[in-house]
């Protein structure tokens, strides 16, 4: 194997390496948002029986899948520091241990996923008039998911020594697949709204094989030979203590946004389609956010592992600020143009202006929730993520249901819903602030450097 490989995000000039990295990842990012977005646009217009059924699809997949991209997570922190540190034994490792890991995980999900769907839909209290559309598009697509939490592994590898060129390619192509699939399964074929979940898992696991075809292939370090697939010494450990506090947080705030989507079900139709379509058109709003936050966390876990204390908090910098100036743009594209984005999801005047009055109340303040993924992404690259998982279970579960079960108590309106939203975002930005400009995330690394160049002098002499 090719011990010498380039990496780019230690050697090359700070902002260069953050934007060449987050590009391909947020376009990445950005295919894979078009499976379930794709899915409710020709769900909309062939299957309008059947749009809430799917477009309220996202509260509940994040949920299970969530958890387990928490621990892809904590793996790539482990290899991207491995990676920084040159120590590519313990690199190979971690990456094969986490293979093994999704293997396992990838089963339990999809049958945990599709024997507790009617449970959880019935916990949400979906409307019987949806519920056996529900039922059947959310079991055809966890009987599936396997291929979704082995694909997360694969990429979260690659992305963590810096690849994020190739995740897209093989994205592209899927995606493109999916489309395809999705038009002959139910515009010509005029099958089921669990035919559009099928067209996901048979794309979705296209995508797998691609990327697990890769790592199989490469010369360089990390590549994946299947007979060191298992459970290494140690390696499991660390990947759960990085990953389990990323892990509970999401299905944590999954489990609270189920409750808010509980809430949302107490409302008409309509109104339930336009949340739900609203959610679609924020998942592509809140791309740039998450690829930062991505970004984030492997530069800082490389750099901090090479010894690069200064760099690590110039990318620190500059991740922030670009975060929060895309966030805000595409907060203001979206509060003006929202009727003509939500059109492309249905054609009822009572969906589209159900979304439009969330896209009013929301889209200016994506700004809060960049910053507060942002100083996840830093603080998870740098060892410390059960600090996001503390503040964001605090103010985006806690926080938030108290807040809805009050108000919703006192007066049924679903703006309160709305509002919700960024007022949480804001308490939790108030804390990170606190944490972040208060405190020397890269102390111990430093402390740990120096003791080990004071070992190394004292040796010499």
């Amino acid at each position: 194997m090719q011990e010498n490989v380039k990496r780019k995000l230690i050697e090359d000039p700070v902002k260069k390496a953050l934007v060449a990295f987050t590009l391909p990842l947020l376009l990445s990012n950005l295919f894979q948002q078009l499976y379930n977005t794709v899915d409710t646009v020709i769900v909309g217009h062939f299957l309008p029986q059947a749009l809430a059924s799917v477009s309220t699809s996202g509260h509940l997949i994040f949920l299970l899948v969530g958890f387990f991209n928490g621990m892809a997570v904590g793996a790539g922190v482990v290899i991207s520091k491995f990676f920084g540190e040159k120590k590519y034994e313990d690199m190979r490792k971690a990456i094969h241990t986490n293979l093994a890991f999704g293997l396992a995980a990838g089963a339990l999900f999809s049958i945990a996923g599709y024997f507790l769907t009617p449970l959880i839909l019935q916990i949400l209290q979906t409307p019987s008039e949806i519920f056996a559309y529900s039922q059947e598009y959310f079991q055809t697509y966890f009987a599936g998911a396997f291929t979704v939490v082995l694909y997360n592994v694969c990429t979260g590898i690659l992305q963590a020594v810096g690849d994020s060129k190739r995740p897209l390619y093989y994205l592209i192509f899927s995606s493109c697949l999916n489309v395809l699939l999705d038009l002959l399964f139910i515009g010509v074929f005029r099958w089921g709204v669990w035919s559009a979940a099928f067209a996901t898992a048979l794309s979705q696991g296209v995508s797998m094989l691609l990327c697990l075809s890769r790592l199989m292939r490469t010369k360089e370090v990390y590549r994946v030979e299947l007979k060191y697939i298992r459970f290494h010494e140690g390696m499991l450990a660390k990947i759960v203590r990085l990953g389990l506090p990323s892990g509970l947080q999401n299905s944590m705030i999954a489990i609270a946004n189920l409750f808010v989507q509980s809430r949302v079900n107490t409302f008409e139709t309509a109104a339930i389609s336009g949340v739900g379509c609203y959610m679609k058109l924020e998942g592509f709003a809140f791309l740039p956010i998450t690829c930062f936050s991505m970004a984030l966390t492997t530069f800082i876990g490389q750099n901090l592992g090479a010894k690069e204390f200064e760099r690590a908090k110039q990318g620190a910098r500059f991740g922030i600020v670009c975060s929060l100036i895309v966030a805000e743009i595409i907060g203001v594209i979206i509060f003006l143009f929202a009727p003509v984005f939500l059109s492309l999801f249905s054609k009822d005047s009572q969906v589209i202006a159900g979304g439009v009055k969330q896209c009013r109340m929301e889209a200016l303040f994506y700004f809060l929730l960049a910053f507060a993924h942002c100083i996840a992404g830093i603080c998870r690259g740098a060892g410390k993520a059960s600090v996001p998982m503390v503040i964001m279970l605090s103010c985006w579960c806690v926080v938030r249901v108290i807040y809805l079960a009050i108000a919703l108590s006192i007066r049924h309106q679903i703006e309160f819903i709305f509002i919700g939203y960024p007022a949480t975002w804001l308490l939790s930005d108030i804390f990170f602030a606190l944490y972040y400009f208060r405190s020397d995330w890269v102390h111990a690394f430093e402390q740990r450097a120096g003791a080990e160049k004071g070992e190394g002098n004292c040796v010499e002499n």
